[in-house]
């Protein structure tokens, strides 16, 4: 593992009391769009750590990281109350292959995400590679309250350059929202709503999910998905399904 190096906070944003966005300058070594790096702050003589996804692309700066605060958790709150200028520590090498060039040419991509989750797909969409493969992109973004649909002002950039390729689905579990499915992914997949709303079916023939967020959703919608013939992806095995699990 390569050595910690130092890094220094230059904005923060509260998104609501428990979601947080931190940028911060460090000399990362290149990395692709949807892979993470571990984050640390140094608490009682140790170095306490943990990954998160790049929300920026590998062509933006600073770099930023998107959050959830564990009440009980030992860093996420620590790392919430740091200020611009405060330093934390980052393993300057990422890793992660929840990456583009991972997956197999098909024409449509699902990007699936629940809270966070949404952070490595915006840093994919904020690349050209994804626009210049896919015919259709769809990203859906599953949240407990409307509160929680974070990055509208970037989500809205994406529409306005890539309307046509592009389809933006959020969806709230805990209200009754117009603009929003209710429910879960997995429902939505169930019921057919996340399809529709799309304008596209999820298919073995020309489709890609890439899943990244909570357990549950990932294990009941490959469970869903398997159920069409679609199977996880690996290296030695091309499949139509990858994720990432945050917890």
């Amino acid at each position: 593992m390569a050595t910690p190096i130092q890094g220094r906070v230059v904005e923060k944003k509260l998104w609501t009391p428990r979601l947080v966005s931190l940028r911060f300058e460090a000399d990362v070594q290149p990395f692709k769009a949807g892979q993470f790096l571990r984050v640390a702050l140094e608490l009682g003589g140790d170095l306490v750590g943990r990954p998160y996804s790049f929300v920026n692309s590998p062509e933006e700066w600073p770099h930023e990281i998107y959050f959830n605060i564990v009440e009980q958790g030992q860093l996420s709150p620590r790392l919430a109350a740091l200020e611009p200028g405060d330093a934390l520590w980052v393993n300057p090498v990422a890793n992660g292959f929840l990456t583009l060039d991972e997956i197999p040419e098909v024409r449509h991509l699902w990007l699936l995400a629940t809270g966070t989750g949404i952070g490595p797909f915006l840093s994919m969409l904020k690349t050209d590679g994804p626009w210049r493969r896919f015919d259709k992109i769809v990203l859906g973004h599953n949240v407990r309250e409307a509160r929680e649909l974070t990055y509208q002002d970037s989500i809205d950039h994406l529409l306005q350059r890539h309307g046509e390729q592009l389809s933006y689905t959020p969806l709230v579990s805990r209200e009754h929202v117009t603009y929003t499915l209710h429910g879960r992914i997995p429902i939505n997949i169930l019921n057919g709503n996340l399809e529709q709303h799309a304008g596209i079916k999820i298919s073995p023939a020309d489709s890609h999910v890439m899943l990244c967020g909570n357990s549950g959703m990932i294990e009941q919608t490959v469970e869903l998905l398997a159920e069409r013939g679609m199977k996880r992806h690996r290296r030695r095995e091309h499949g139509h399904i990858s994720s990432e699990q945050y917890f």
